[in-house]
């Protein structure tokens, strides 16, 4: 093309009249030449800007009769060199790759407020159109993949996020996580020989029946997080025994403070439940029918019965916990005024209120009131697993001498935290030929549970030992996934999200 006029008649705003110099042009739908010119029209196109003004080109086209008789058009335009100019395109090659990255990257109301200020004028929603526009699904053959769910909105609708593991790209997303969509997507790509997933059932349900030739591997990183919640429970489940090993049986209400007899008060009522759905299955009653009976939850009744609800002060993380061998200090030292250690603590930085440090000096002047048999307070169960999982020397003198009682009198709890050490290091080391040993010395424990649900997914979680992959690529996406959508104010829909988050790749 020659450029044959510029007019400036507006300030902001550059005008290029470019034409083309060929003799001839390429006919569209078959392969012939012609000379002979129909007409003109114009077309404006926006090009990049120049010097800090807006450019616009005034294209002259021309138009030529098609001289081919098997040719379907009597009239077609010319068409300019590829990588210039699209048919029928209002902006350039240049500026549309810019605009496509633009939309990619920041989406649609940002990326327009920054065009504008770049002199590309375009709106929010011809950015979204080039995105879908130019999405190309990418055709890599599959031979490793990873499947997981990701919330649209959590506890209510979740779809599924689909990756090549070897390529570190996502896939496809899947608009639900039903079994039967998975299954219908890879029934669709037989070359995918490993399978990554998490332990639910739905996925692997899906790949088994889609590709029984794949192998499938559990998540690395759920298996460590189930066993430890295994140990939890196992220590929800030993509570009673706990309180009396560490002689907790009794609680004098009148030695509490006002929160802590509330949470007693609390723990009172929730042991009258747990009395009567207990009955309820020791006389041979169904879940579903003590359900029904008491109009409690199923989920509350399964932790009844499993022995979940018994803990009396749910602890929660204070901001005195740093300051605690402090506080034991200055206690010990003989400041016993609430008022004086805030003080204190005021000038070595905490910025807490006083009522905190009130509170604690209260409930250490009550202990040093309670006799042997009305400790009124132990840790909660998960402060228990906790204590009882950490090295000894981040232990304080109180806290070591607890977990020495509960192992003293409660040895069951002792072998299922040895059981759990030796799953994550069996993890940790790749020792899949330990995992037959480990299950049956499982079975008889409090982690029988989990024992249960590594065998019924045993073939899974052997190959996560022994082979590389996993599924963190896949959470690692889905973390990439939510930014782009709160970019998007959660508006995306599932066509939008796929083409931003592969075409950025």
């Amino acid at each position: 093309m020659n450029q044959i006029k510029s007019d400036c008649a507006r300030e902001d705003v550059g005008l290029v009249e470019p034409r083309a110099n060929a003799l001839s042009g390429d006919a569209p739908l078959i392969v012939t030449v012609s000379r002979r010119v129909h007409s003109h029209y114009r077309r404006h196109v926006t090009d990049l800007p120049l010097s800090g003004r807006m450019v616009q080109l005034l294209v002259i086209a021309r138009r030529f009769r098609c001289d081919a008789v098997l040719c379907g058009r009597e009239i077609f335009t010319e068409r300019f060199a590829e990588g210039v100019l699209a048919p029928s395109a209002r902006r350039t090659a240049r500026l549309e790759s810019i605009v496509h990255h633009l939309g990619l990257a920041l989406g649609g109301r940002p990326a327009a407020g920054f065009a504008k200020r770049l002199l590309l004028p375009v709106s929010k929603d011809t950015l979204l159109r080039v995105v879908r526009r130019r999405h190309r699904p990418p055709a890599d053959p599959l031979k490793v993949i990873g499947i997981d769910d990701w919330a649209w909105r959590r506890n209510h609708r979740y779809a599924s996020i689909i990756c090549n593991l070897e390529r570190r790209r996502i896939v496809t997303l899947l608009p639900d996580r039903e079994p039967a969509t998975a299954q219908a997507w890879l029934a669709a790509h037989p070359t995918i020989a490993i399978v990554a997933r998490d332990r639910g059932g739905g996925y692997g349900e899906a790949a088994a029946k889609a590709l029984p030739h794949a192998v499938q591997v559990a998540d690395r990183w759920h298996l460590m997080e189930n066993a430890s919640r295994a140990f939890l429970d196992a220590v929800r489940k030993s509570m009673r025994q706990i309180r009396s090993a560490i002689g907790a049986t009794t609680i004098d209400p009148k030695l509490l403070t006002a929160a802590e007899r509330l949470q007693y008060e609390g723990y009172l009522r929730r042991e009258e439940t747990n009395a009567t759905i207990l009955a309820l299955s020791k006389s041979g009653t169904p879940i579903k029918q003590i359900v029904r009976q008491t109009g409690h939850s199923r989920k509350l009744v399964r932790q009844v019965i499993r022995g979940e609800r018994h803990d009396v002060f749910r602890t929660r993380q204070s901001s005195l916990d740093q300051h605690l061998p402090w506080l034991d200090d200055q206690w010990a030292a003989g400041c016993r005024n609430g008022a004086e250690l805030w003080r204190r603590l005021r000038a070595r930085g905490f910025r807490g209120s006083l009522r905190v440090v009130g509170e604690w000096a209260t409930r250490r002047r009550q202990a040093e009131k309670v006799d042997v048999e009305n400790l009124h307070r132990i840790p909660s169960a998960r402060t228990i697993a906790r204590l009882m999982t950490v090295g000894r020397d981040t232990l304080s003198k109180a806290e070591t001498v607890t977990v020495a009682a509960i192992e003293a009198g409660v040895p069951t709890l002792v072998e299922a935290r040895e059981i759990i050490a030796e799953f994550h290091l069996m993890i940790r080391r790749r020792a899949a030929a330990e995992l037959s040993r480990w299950i049956e010395r499982a079975r008889a424990s409090l982690v029988a549970s989990f024992a249960r649900g590594v065998t019924n997914d045993e073939a899974a979680v052997r190959a996560a030992i022994t082979l590389p992959w996993s599924n963190g690529q896949t959470e690692g996406q889905i973390t990439r996934l939510k930014l782009v959508r709160r970019q998007m104010y959660g508006r995306g829909k599932i066509d939008l999200l796929q083409a931003r988050l592969i075409g950025a790749e």
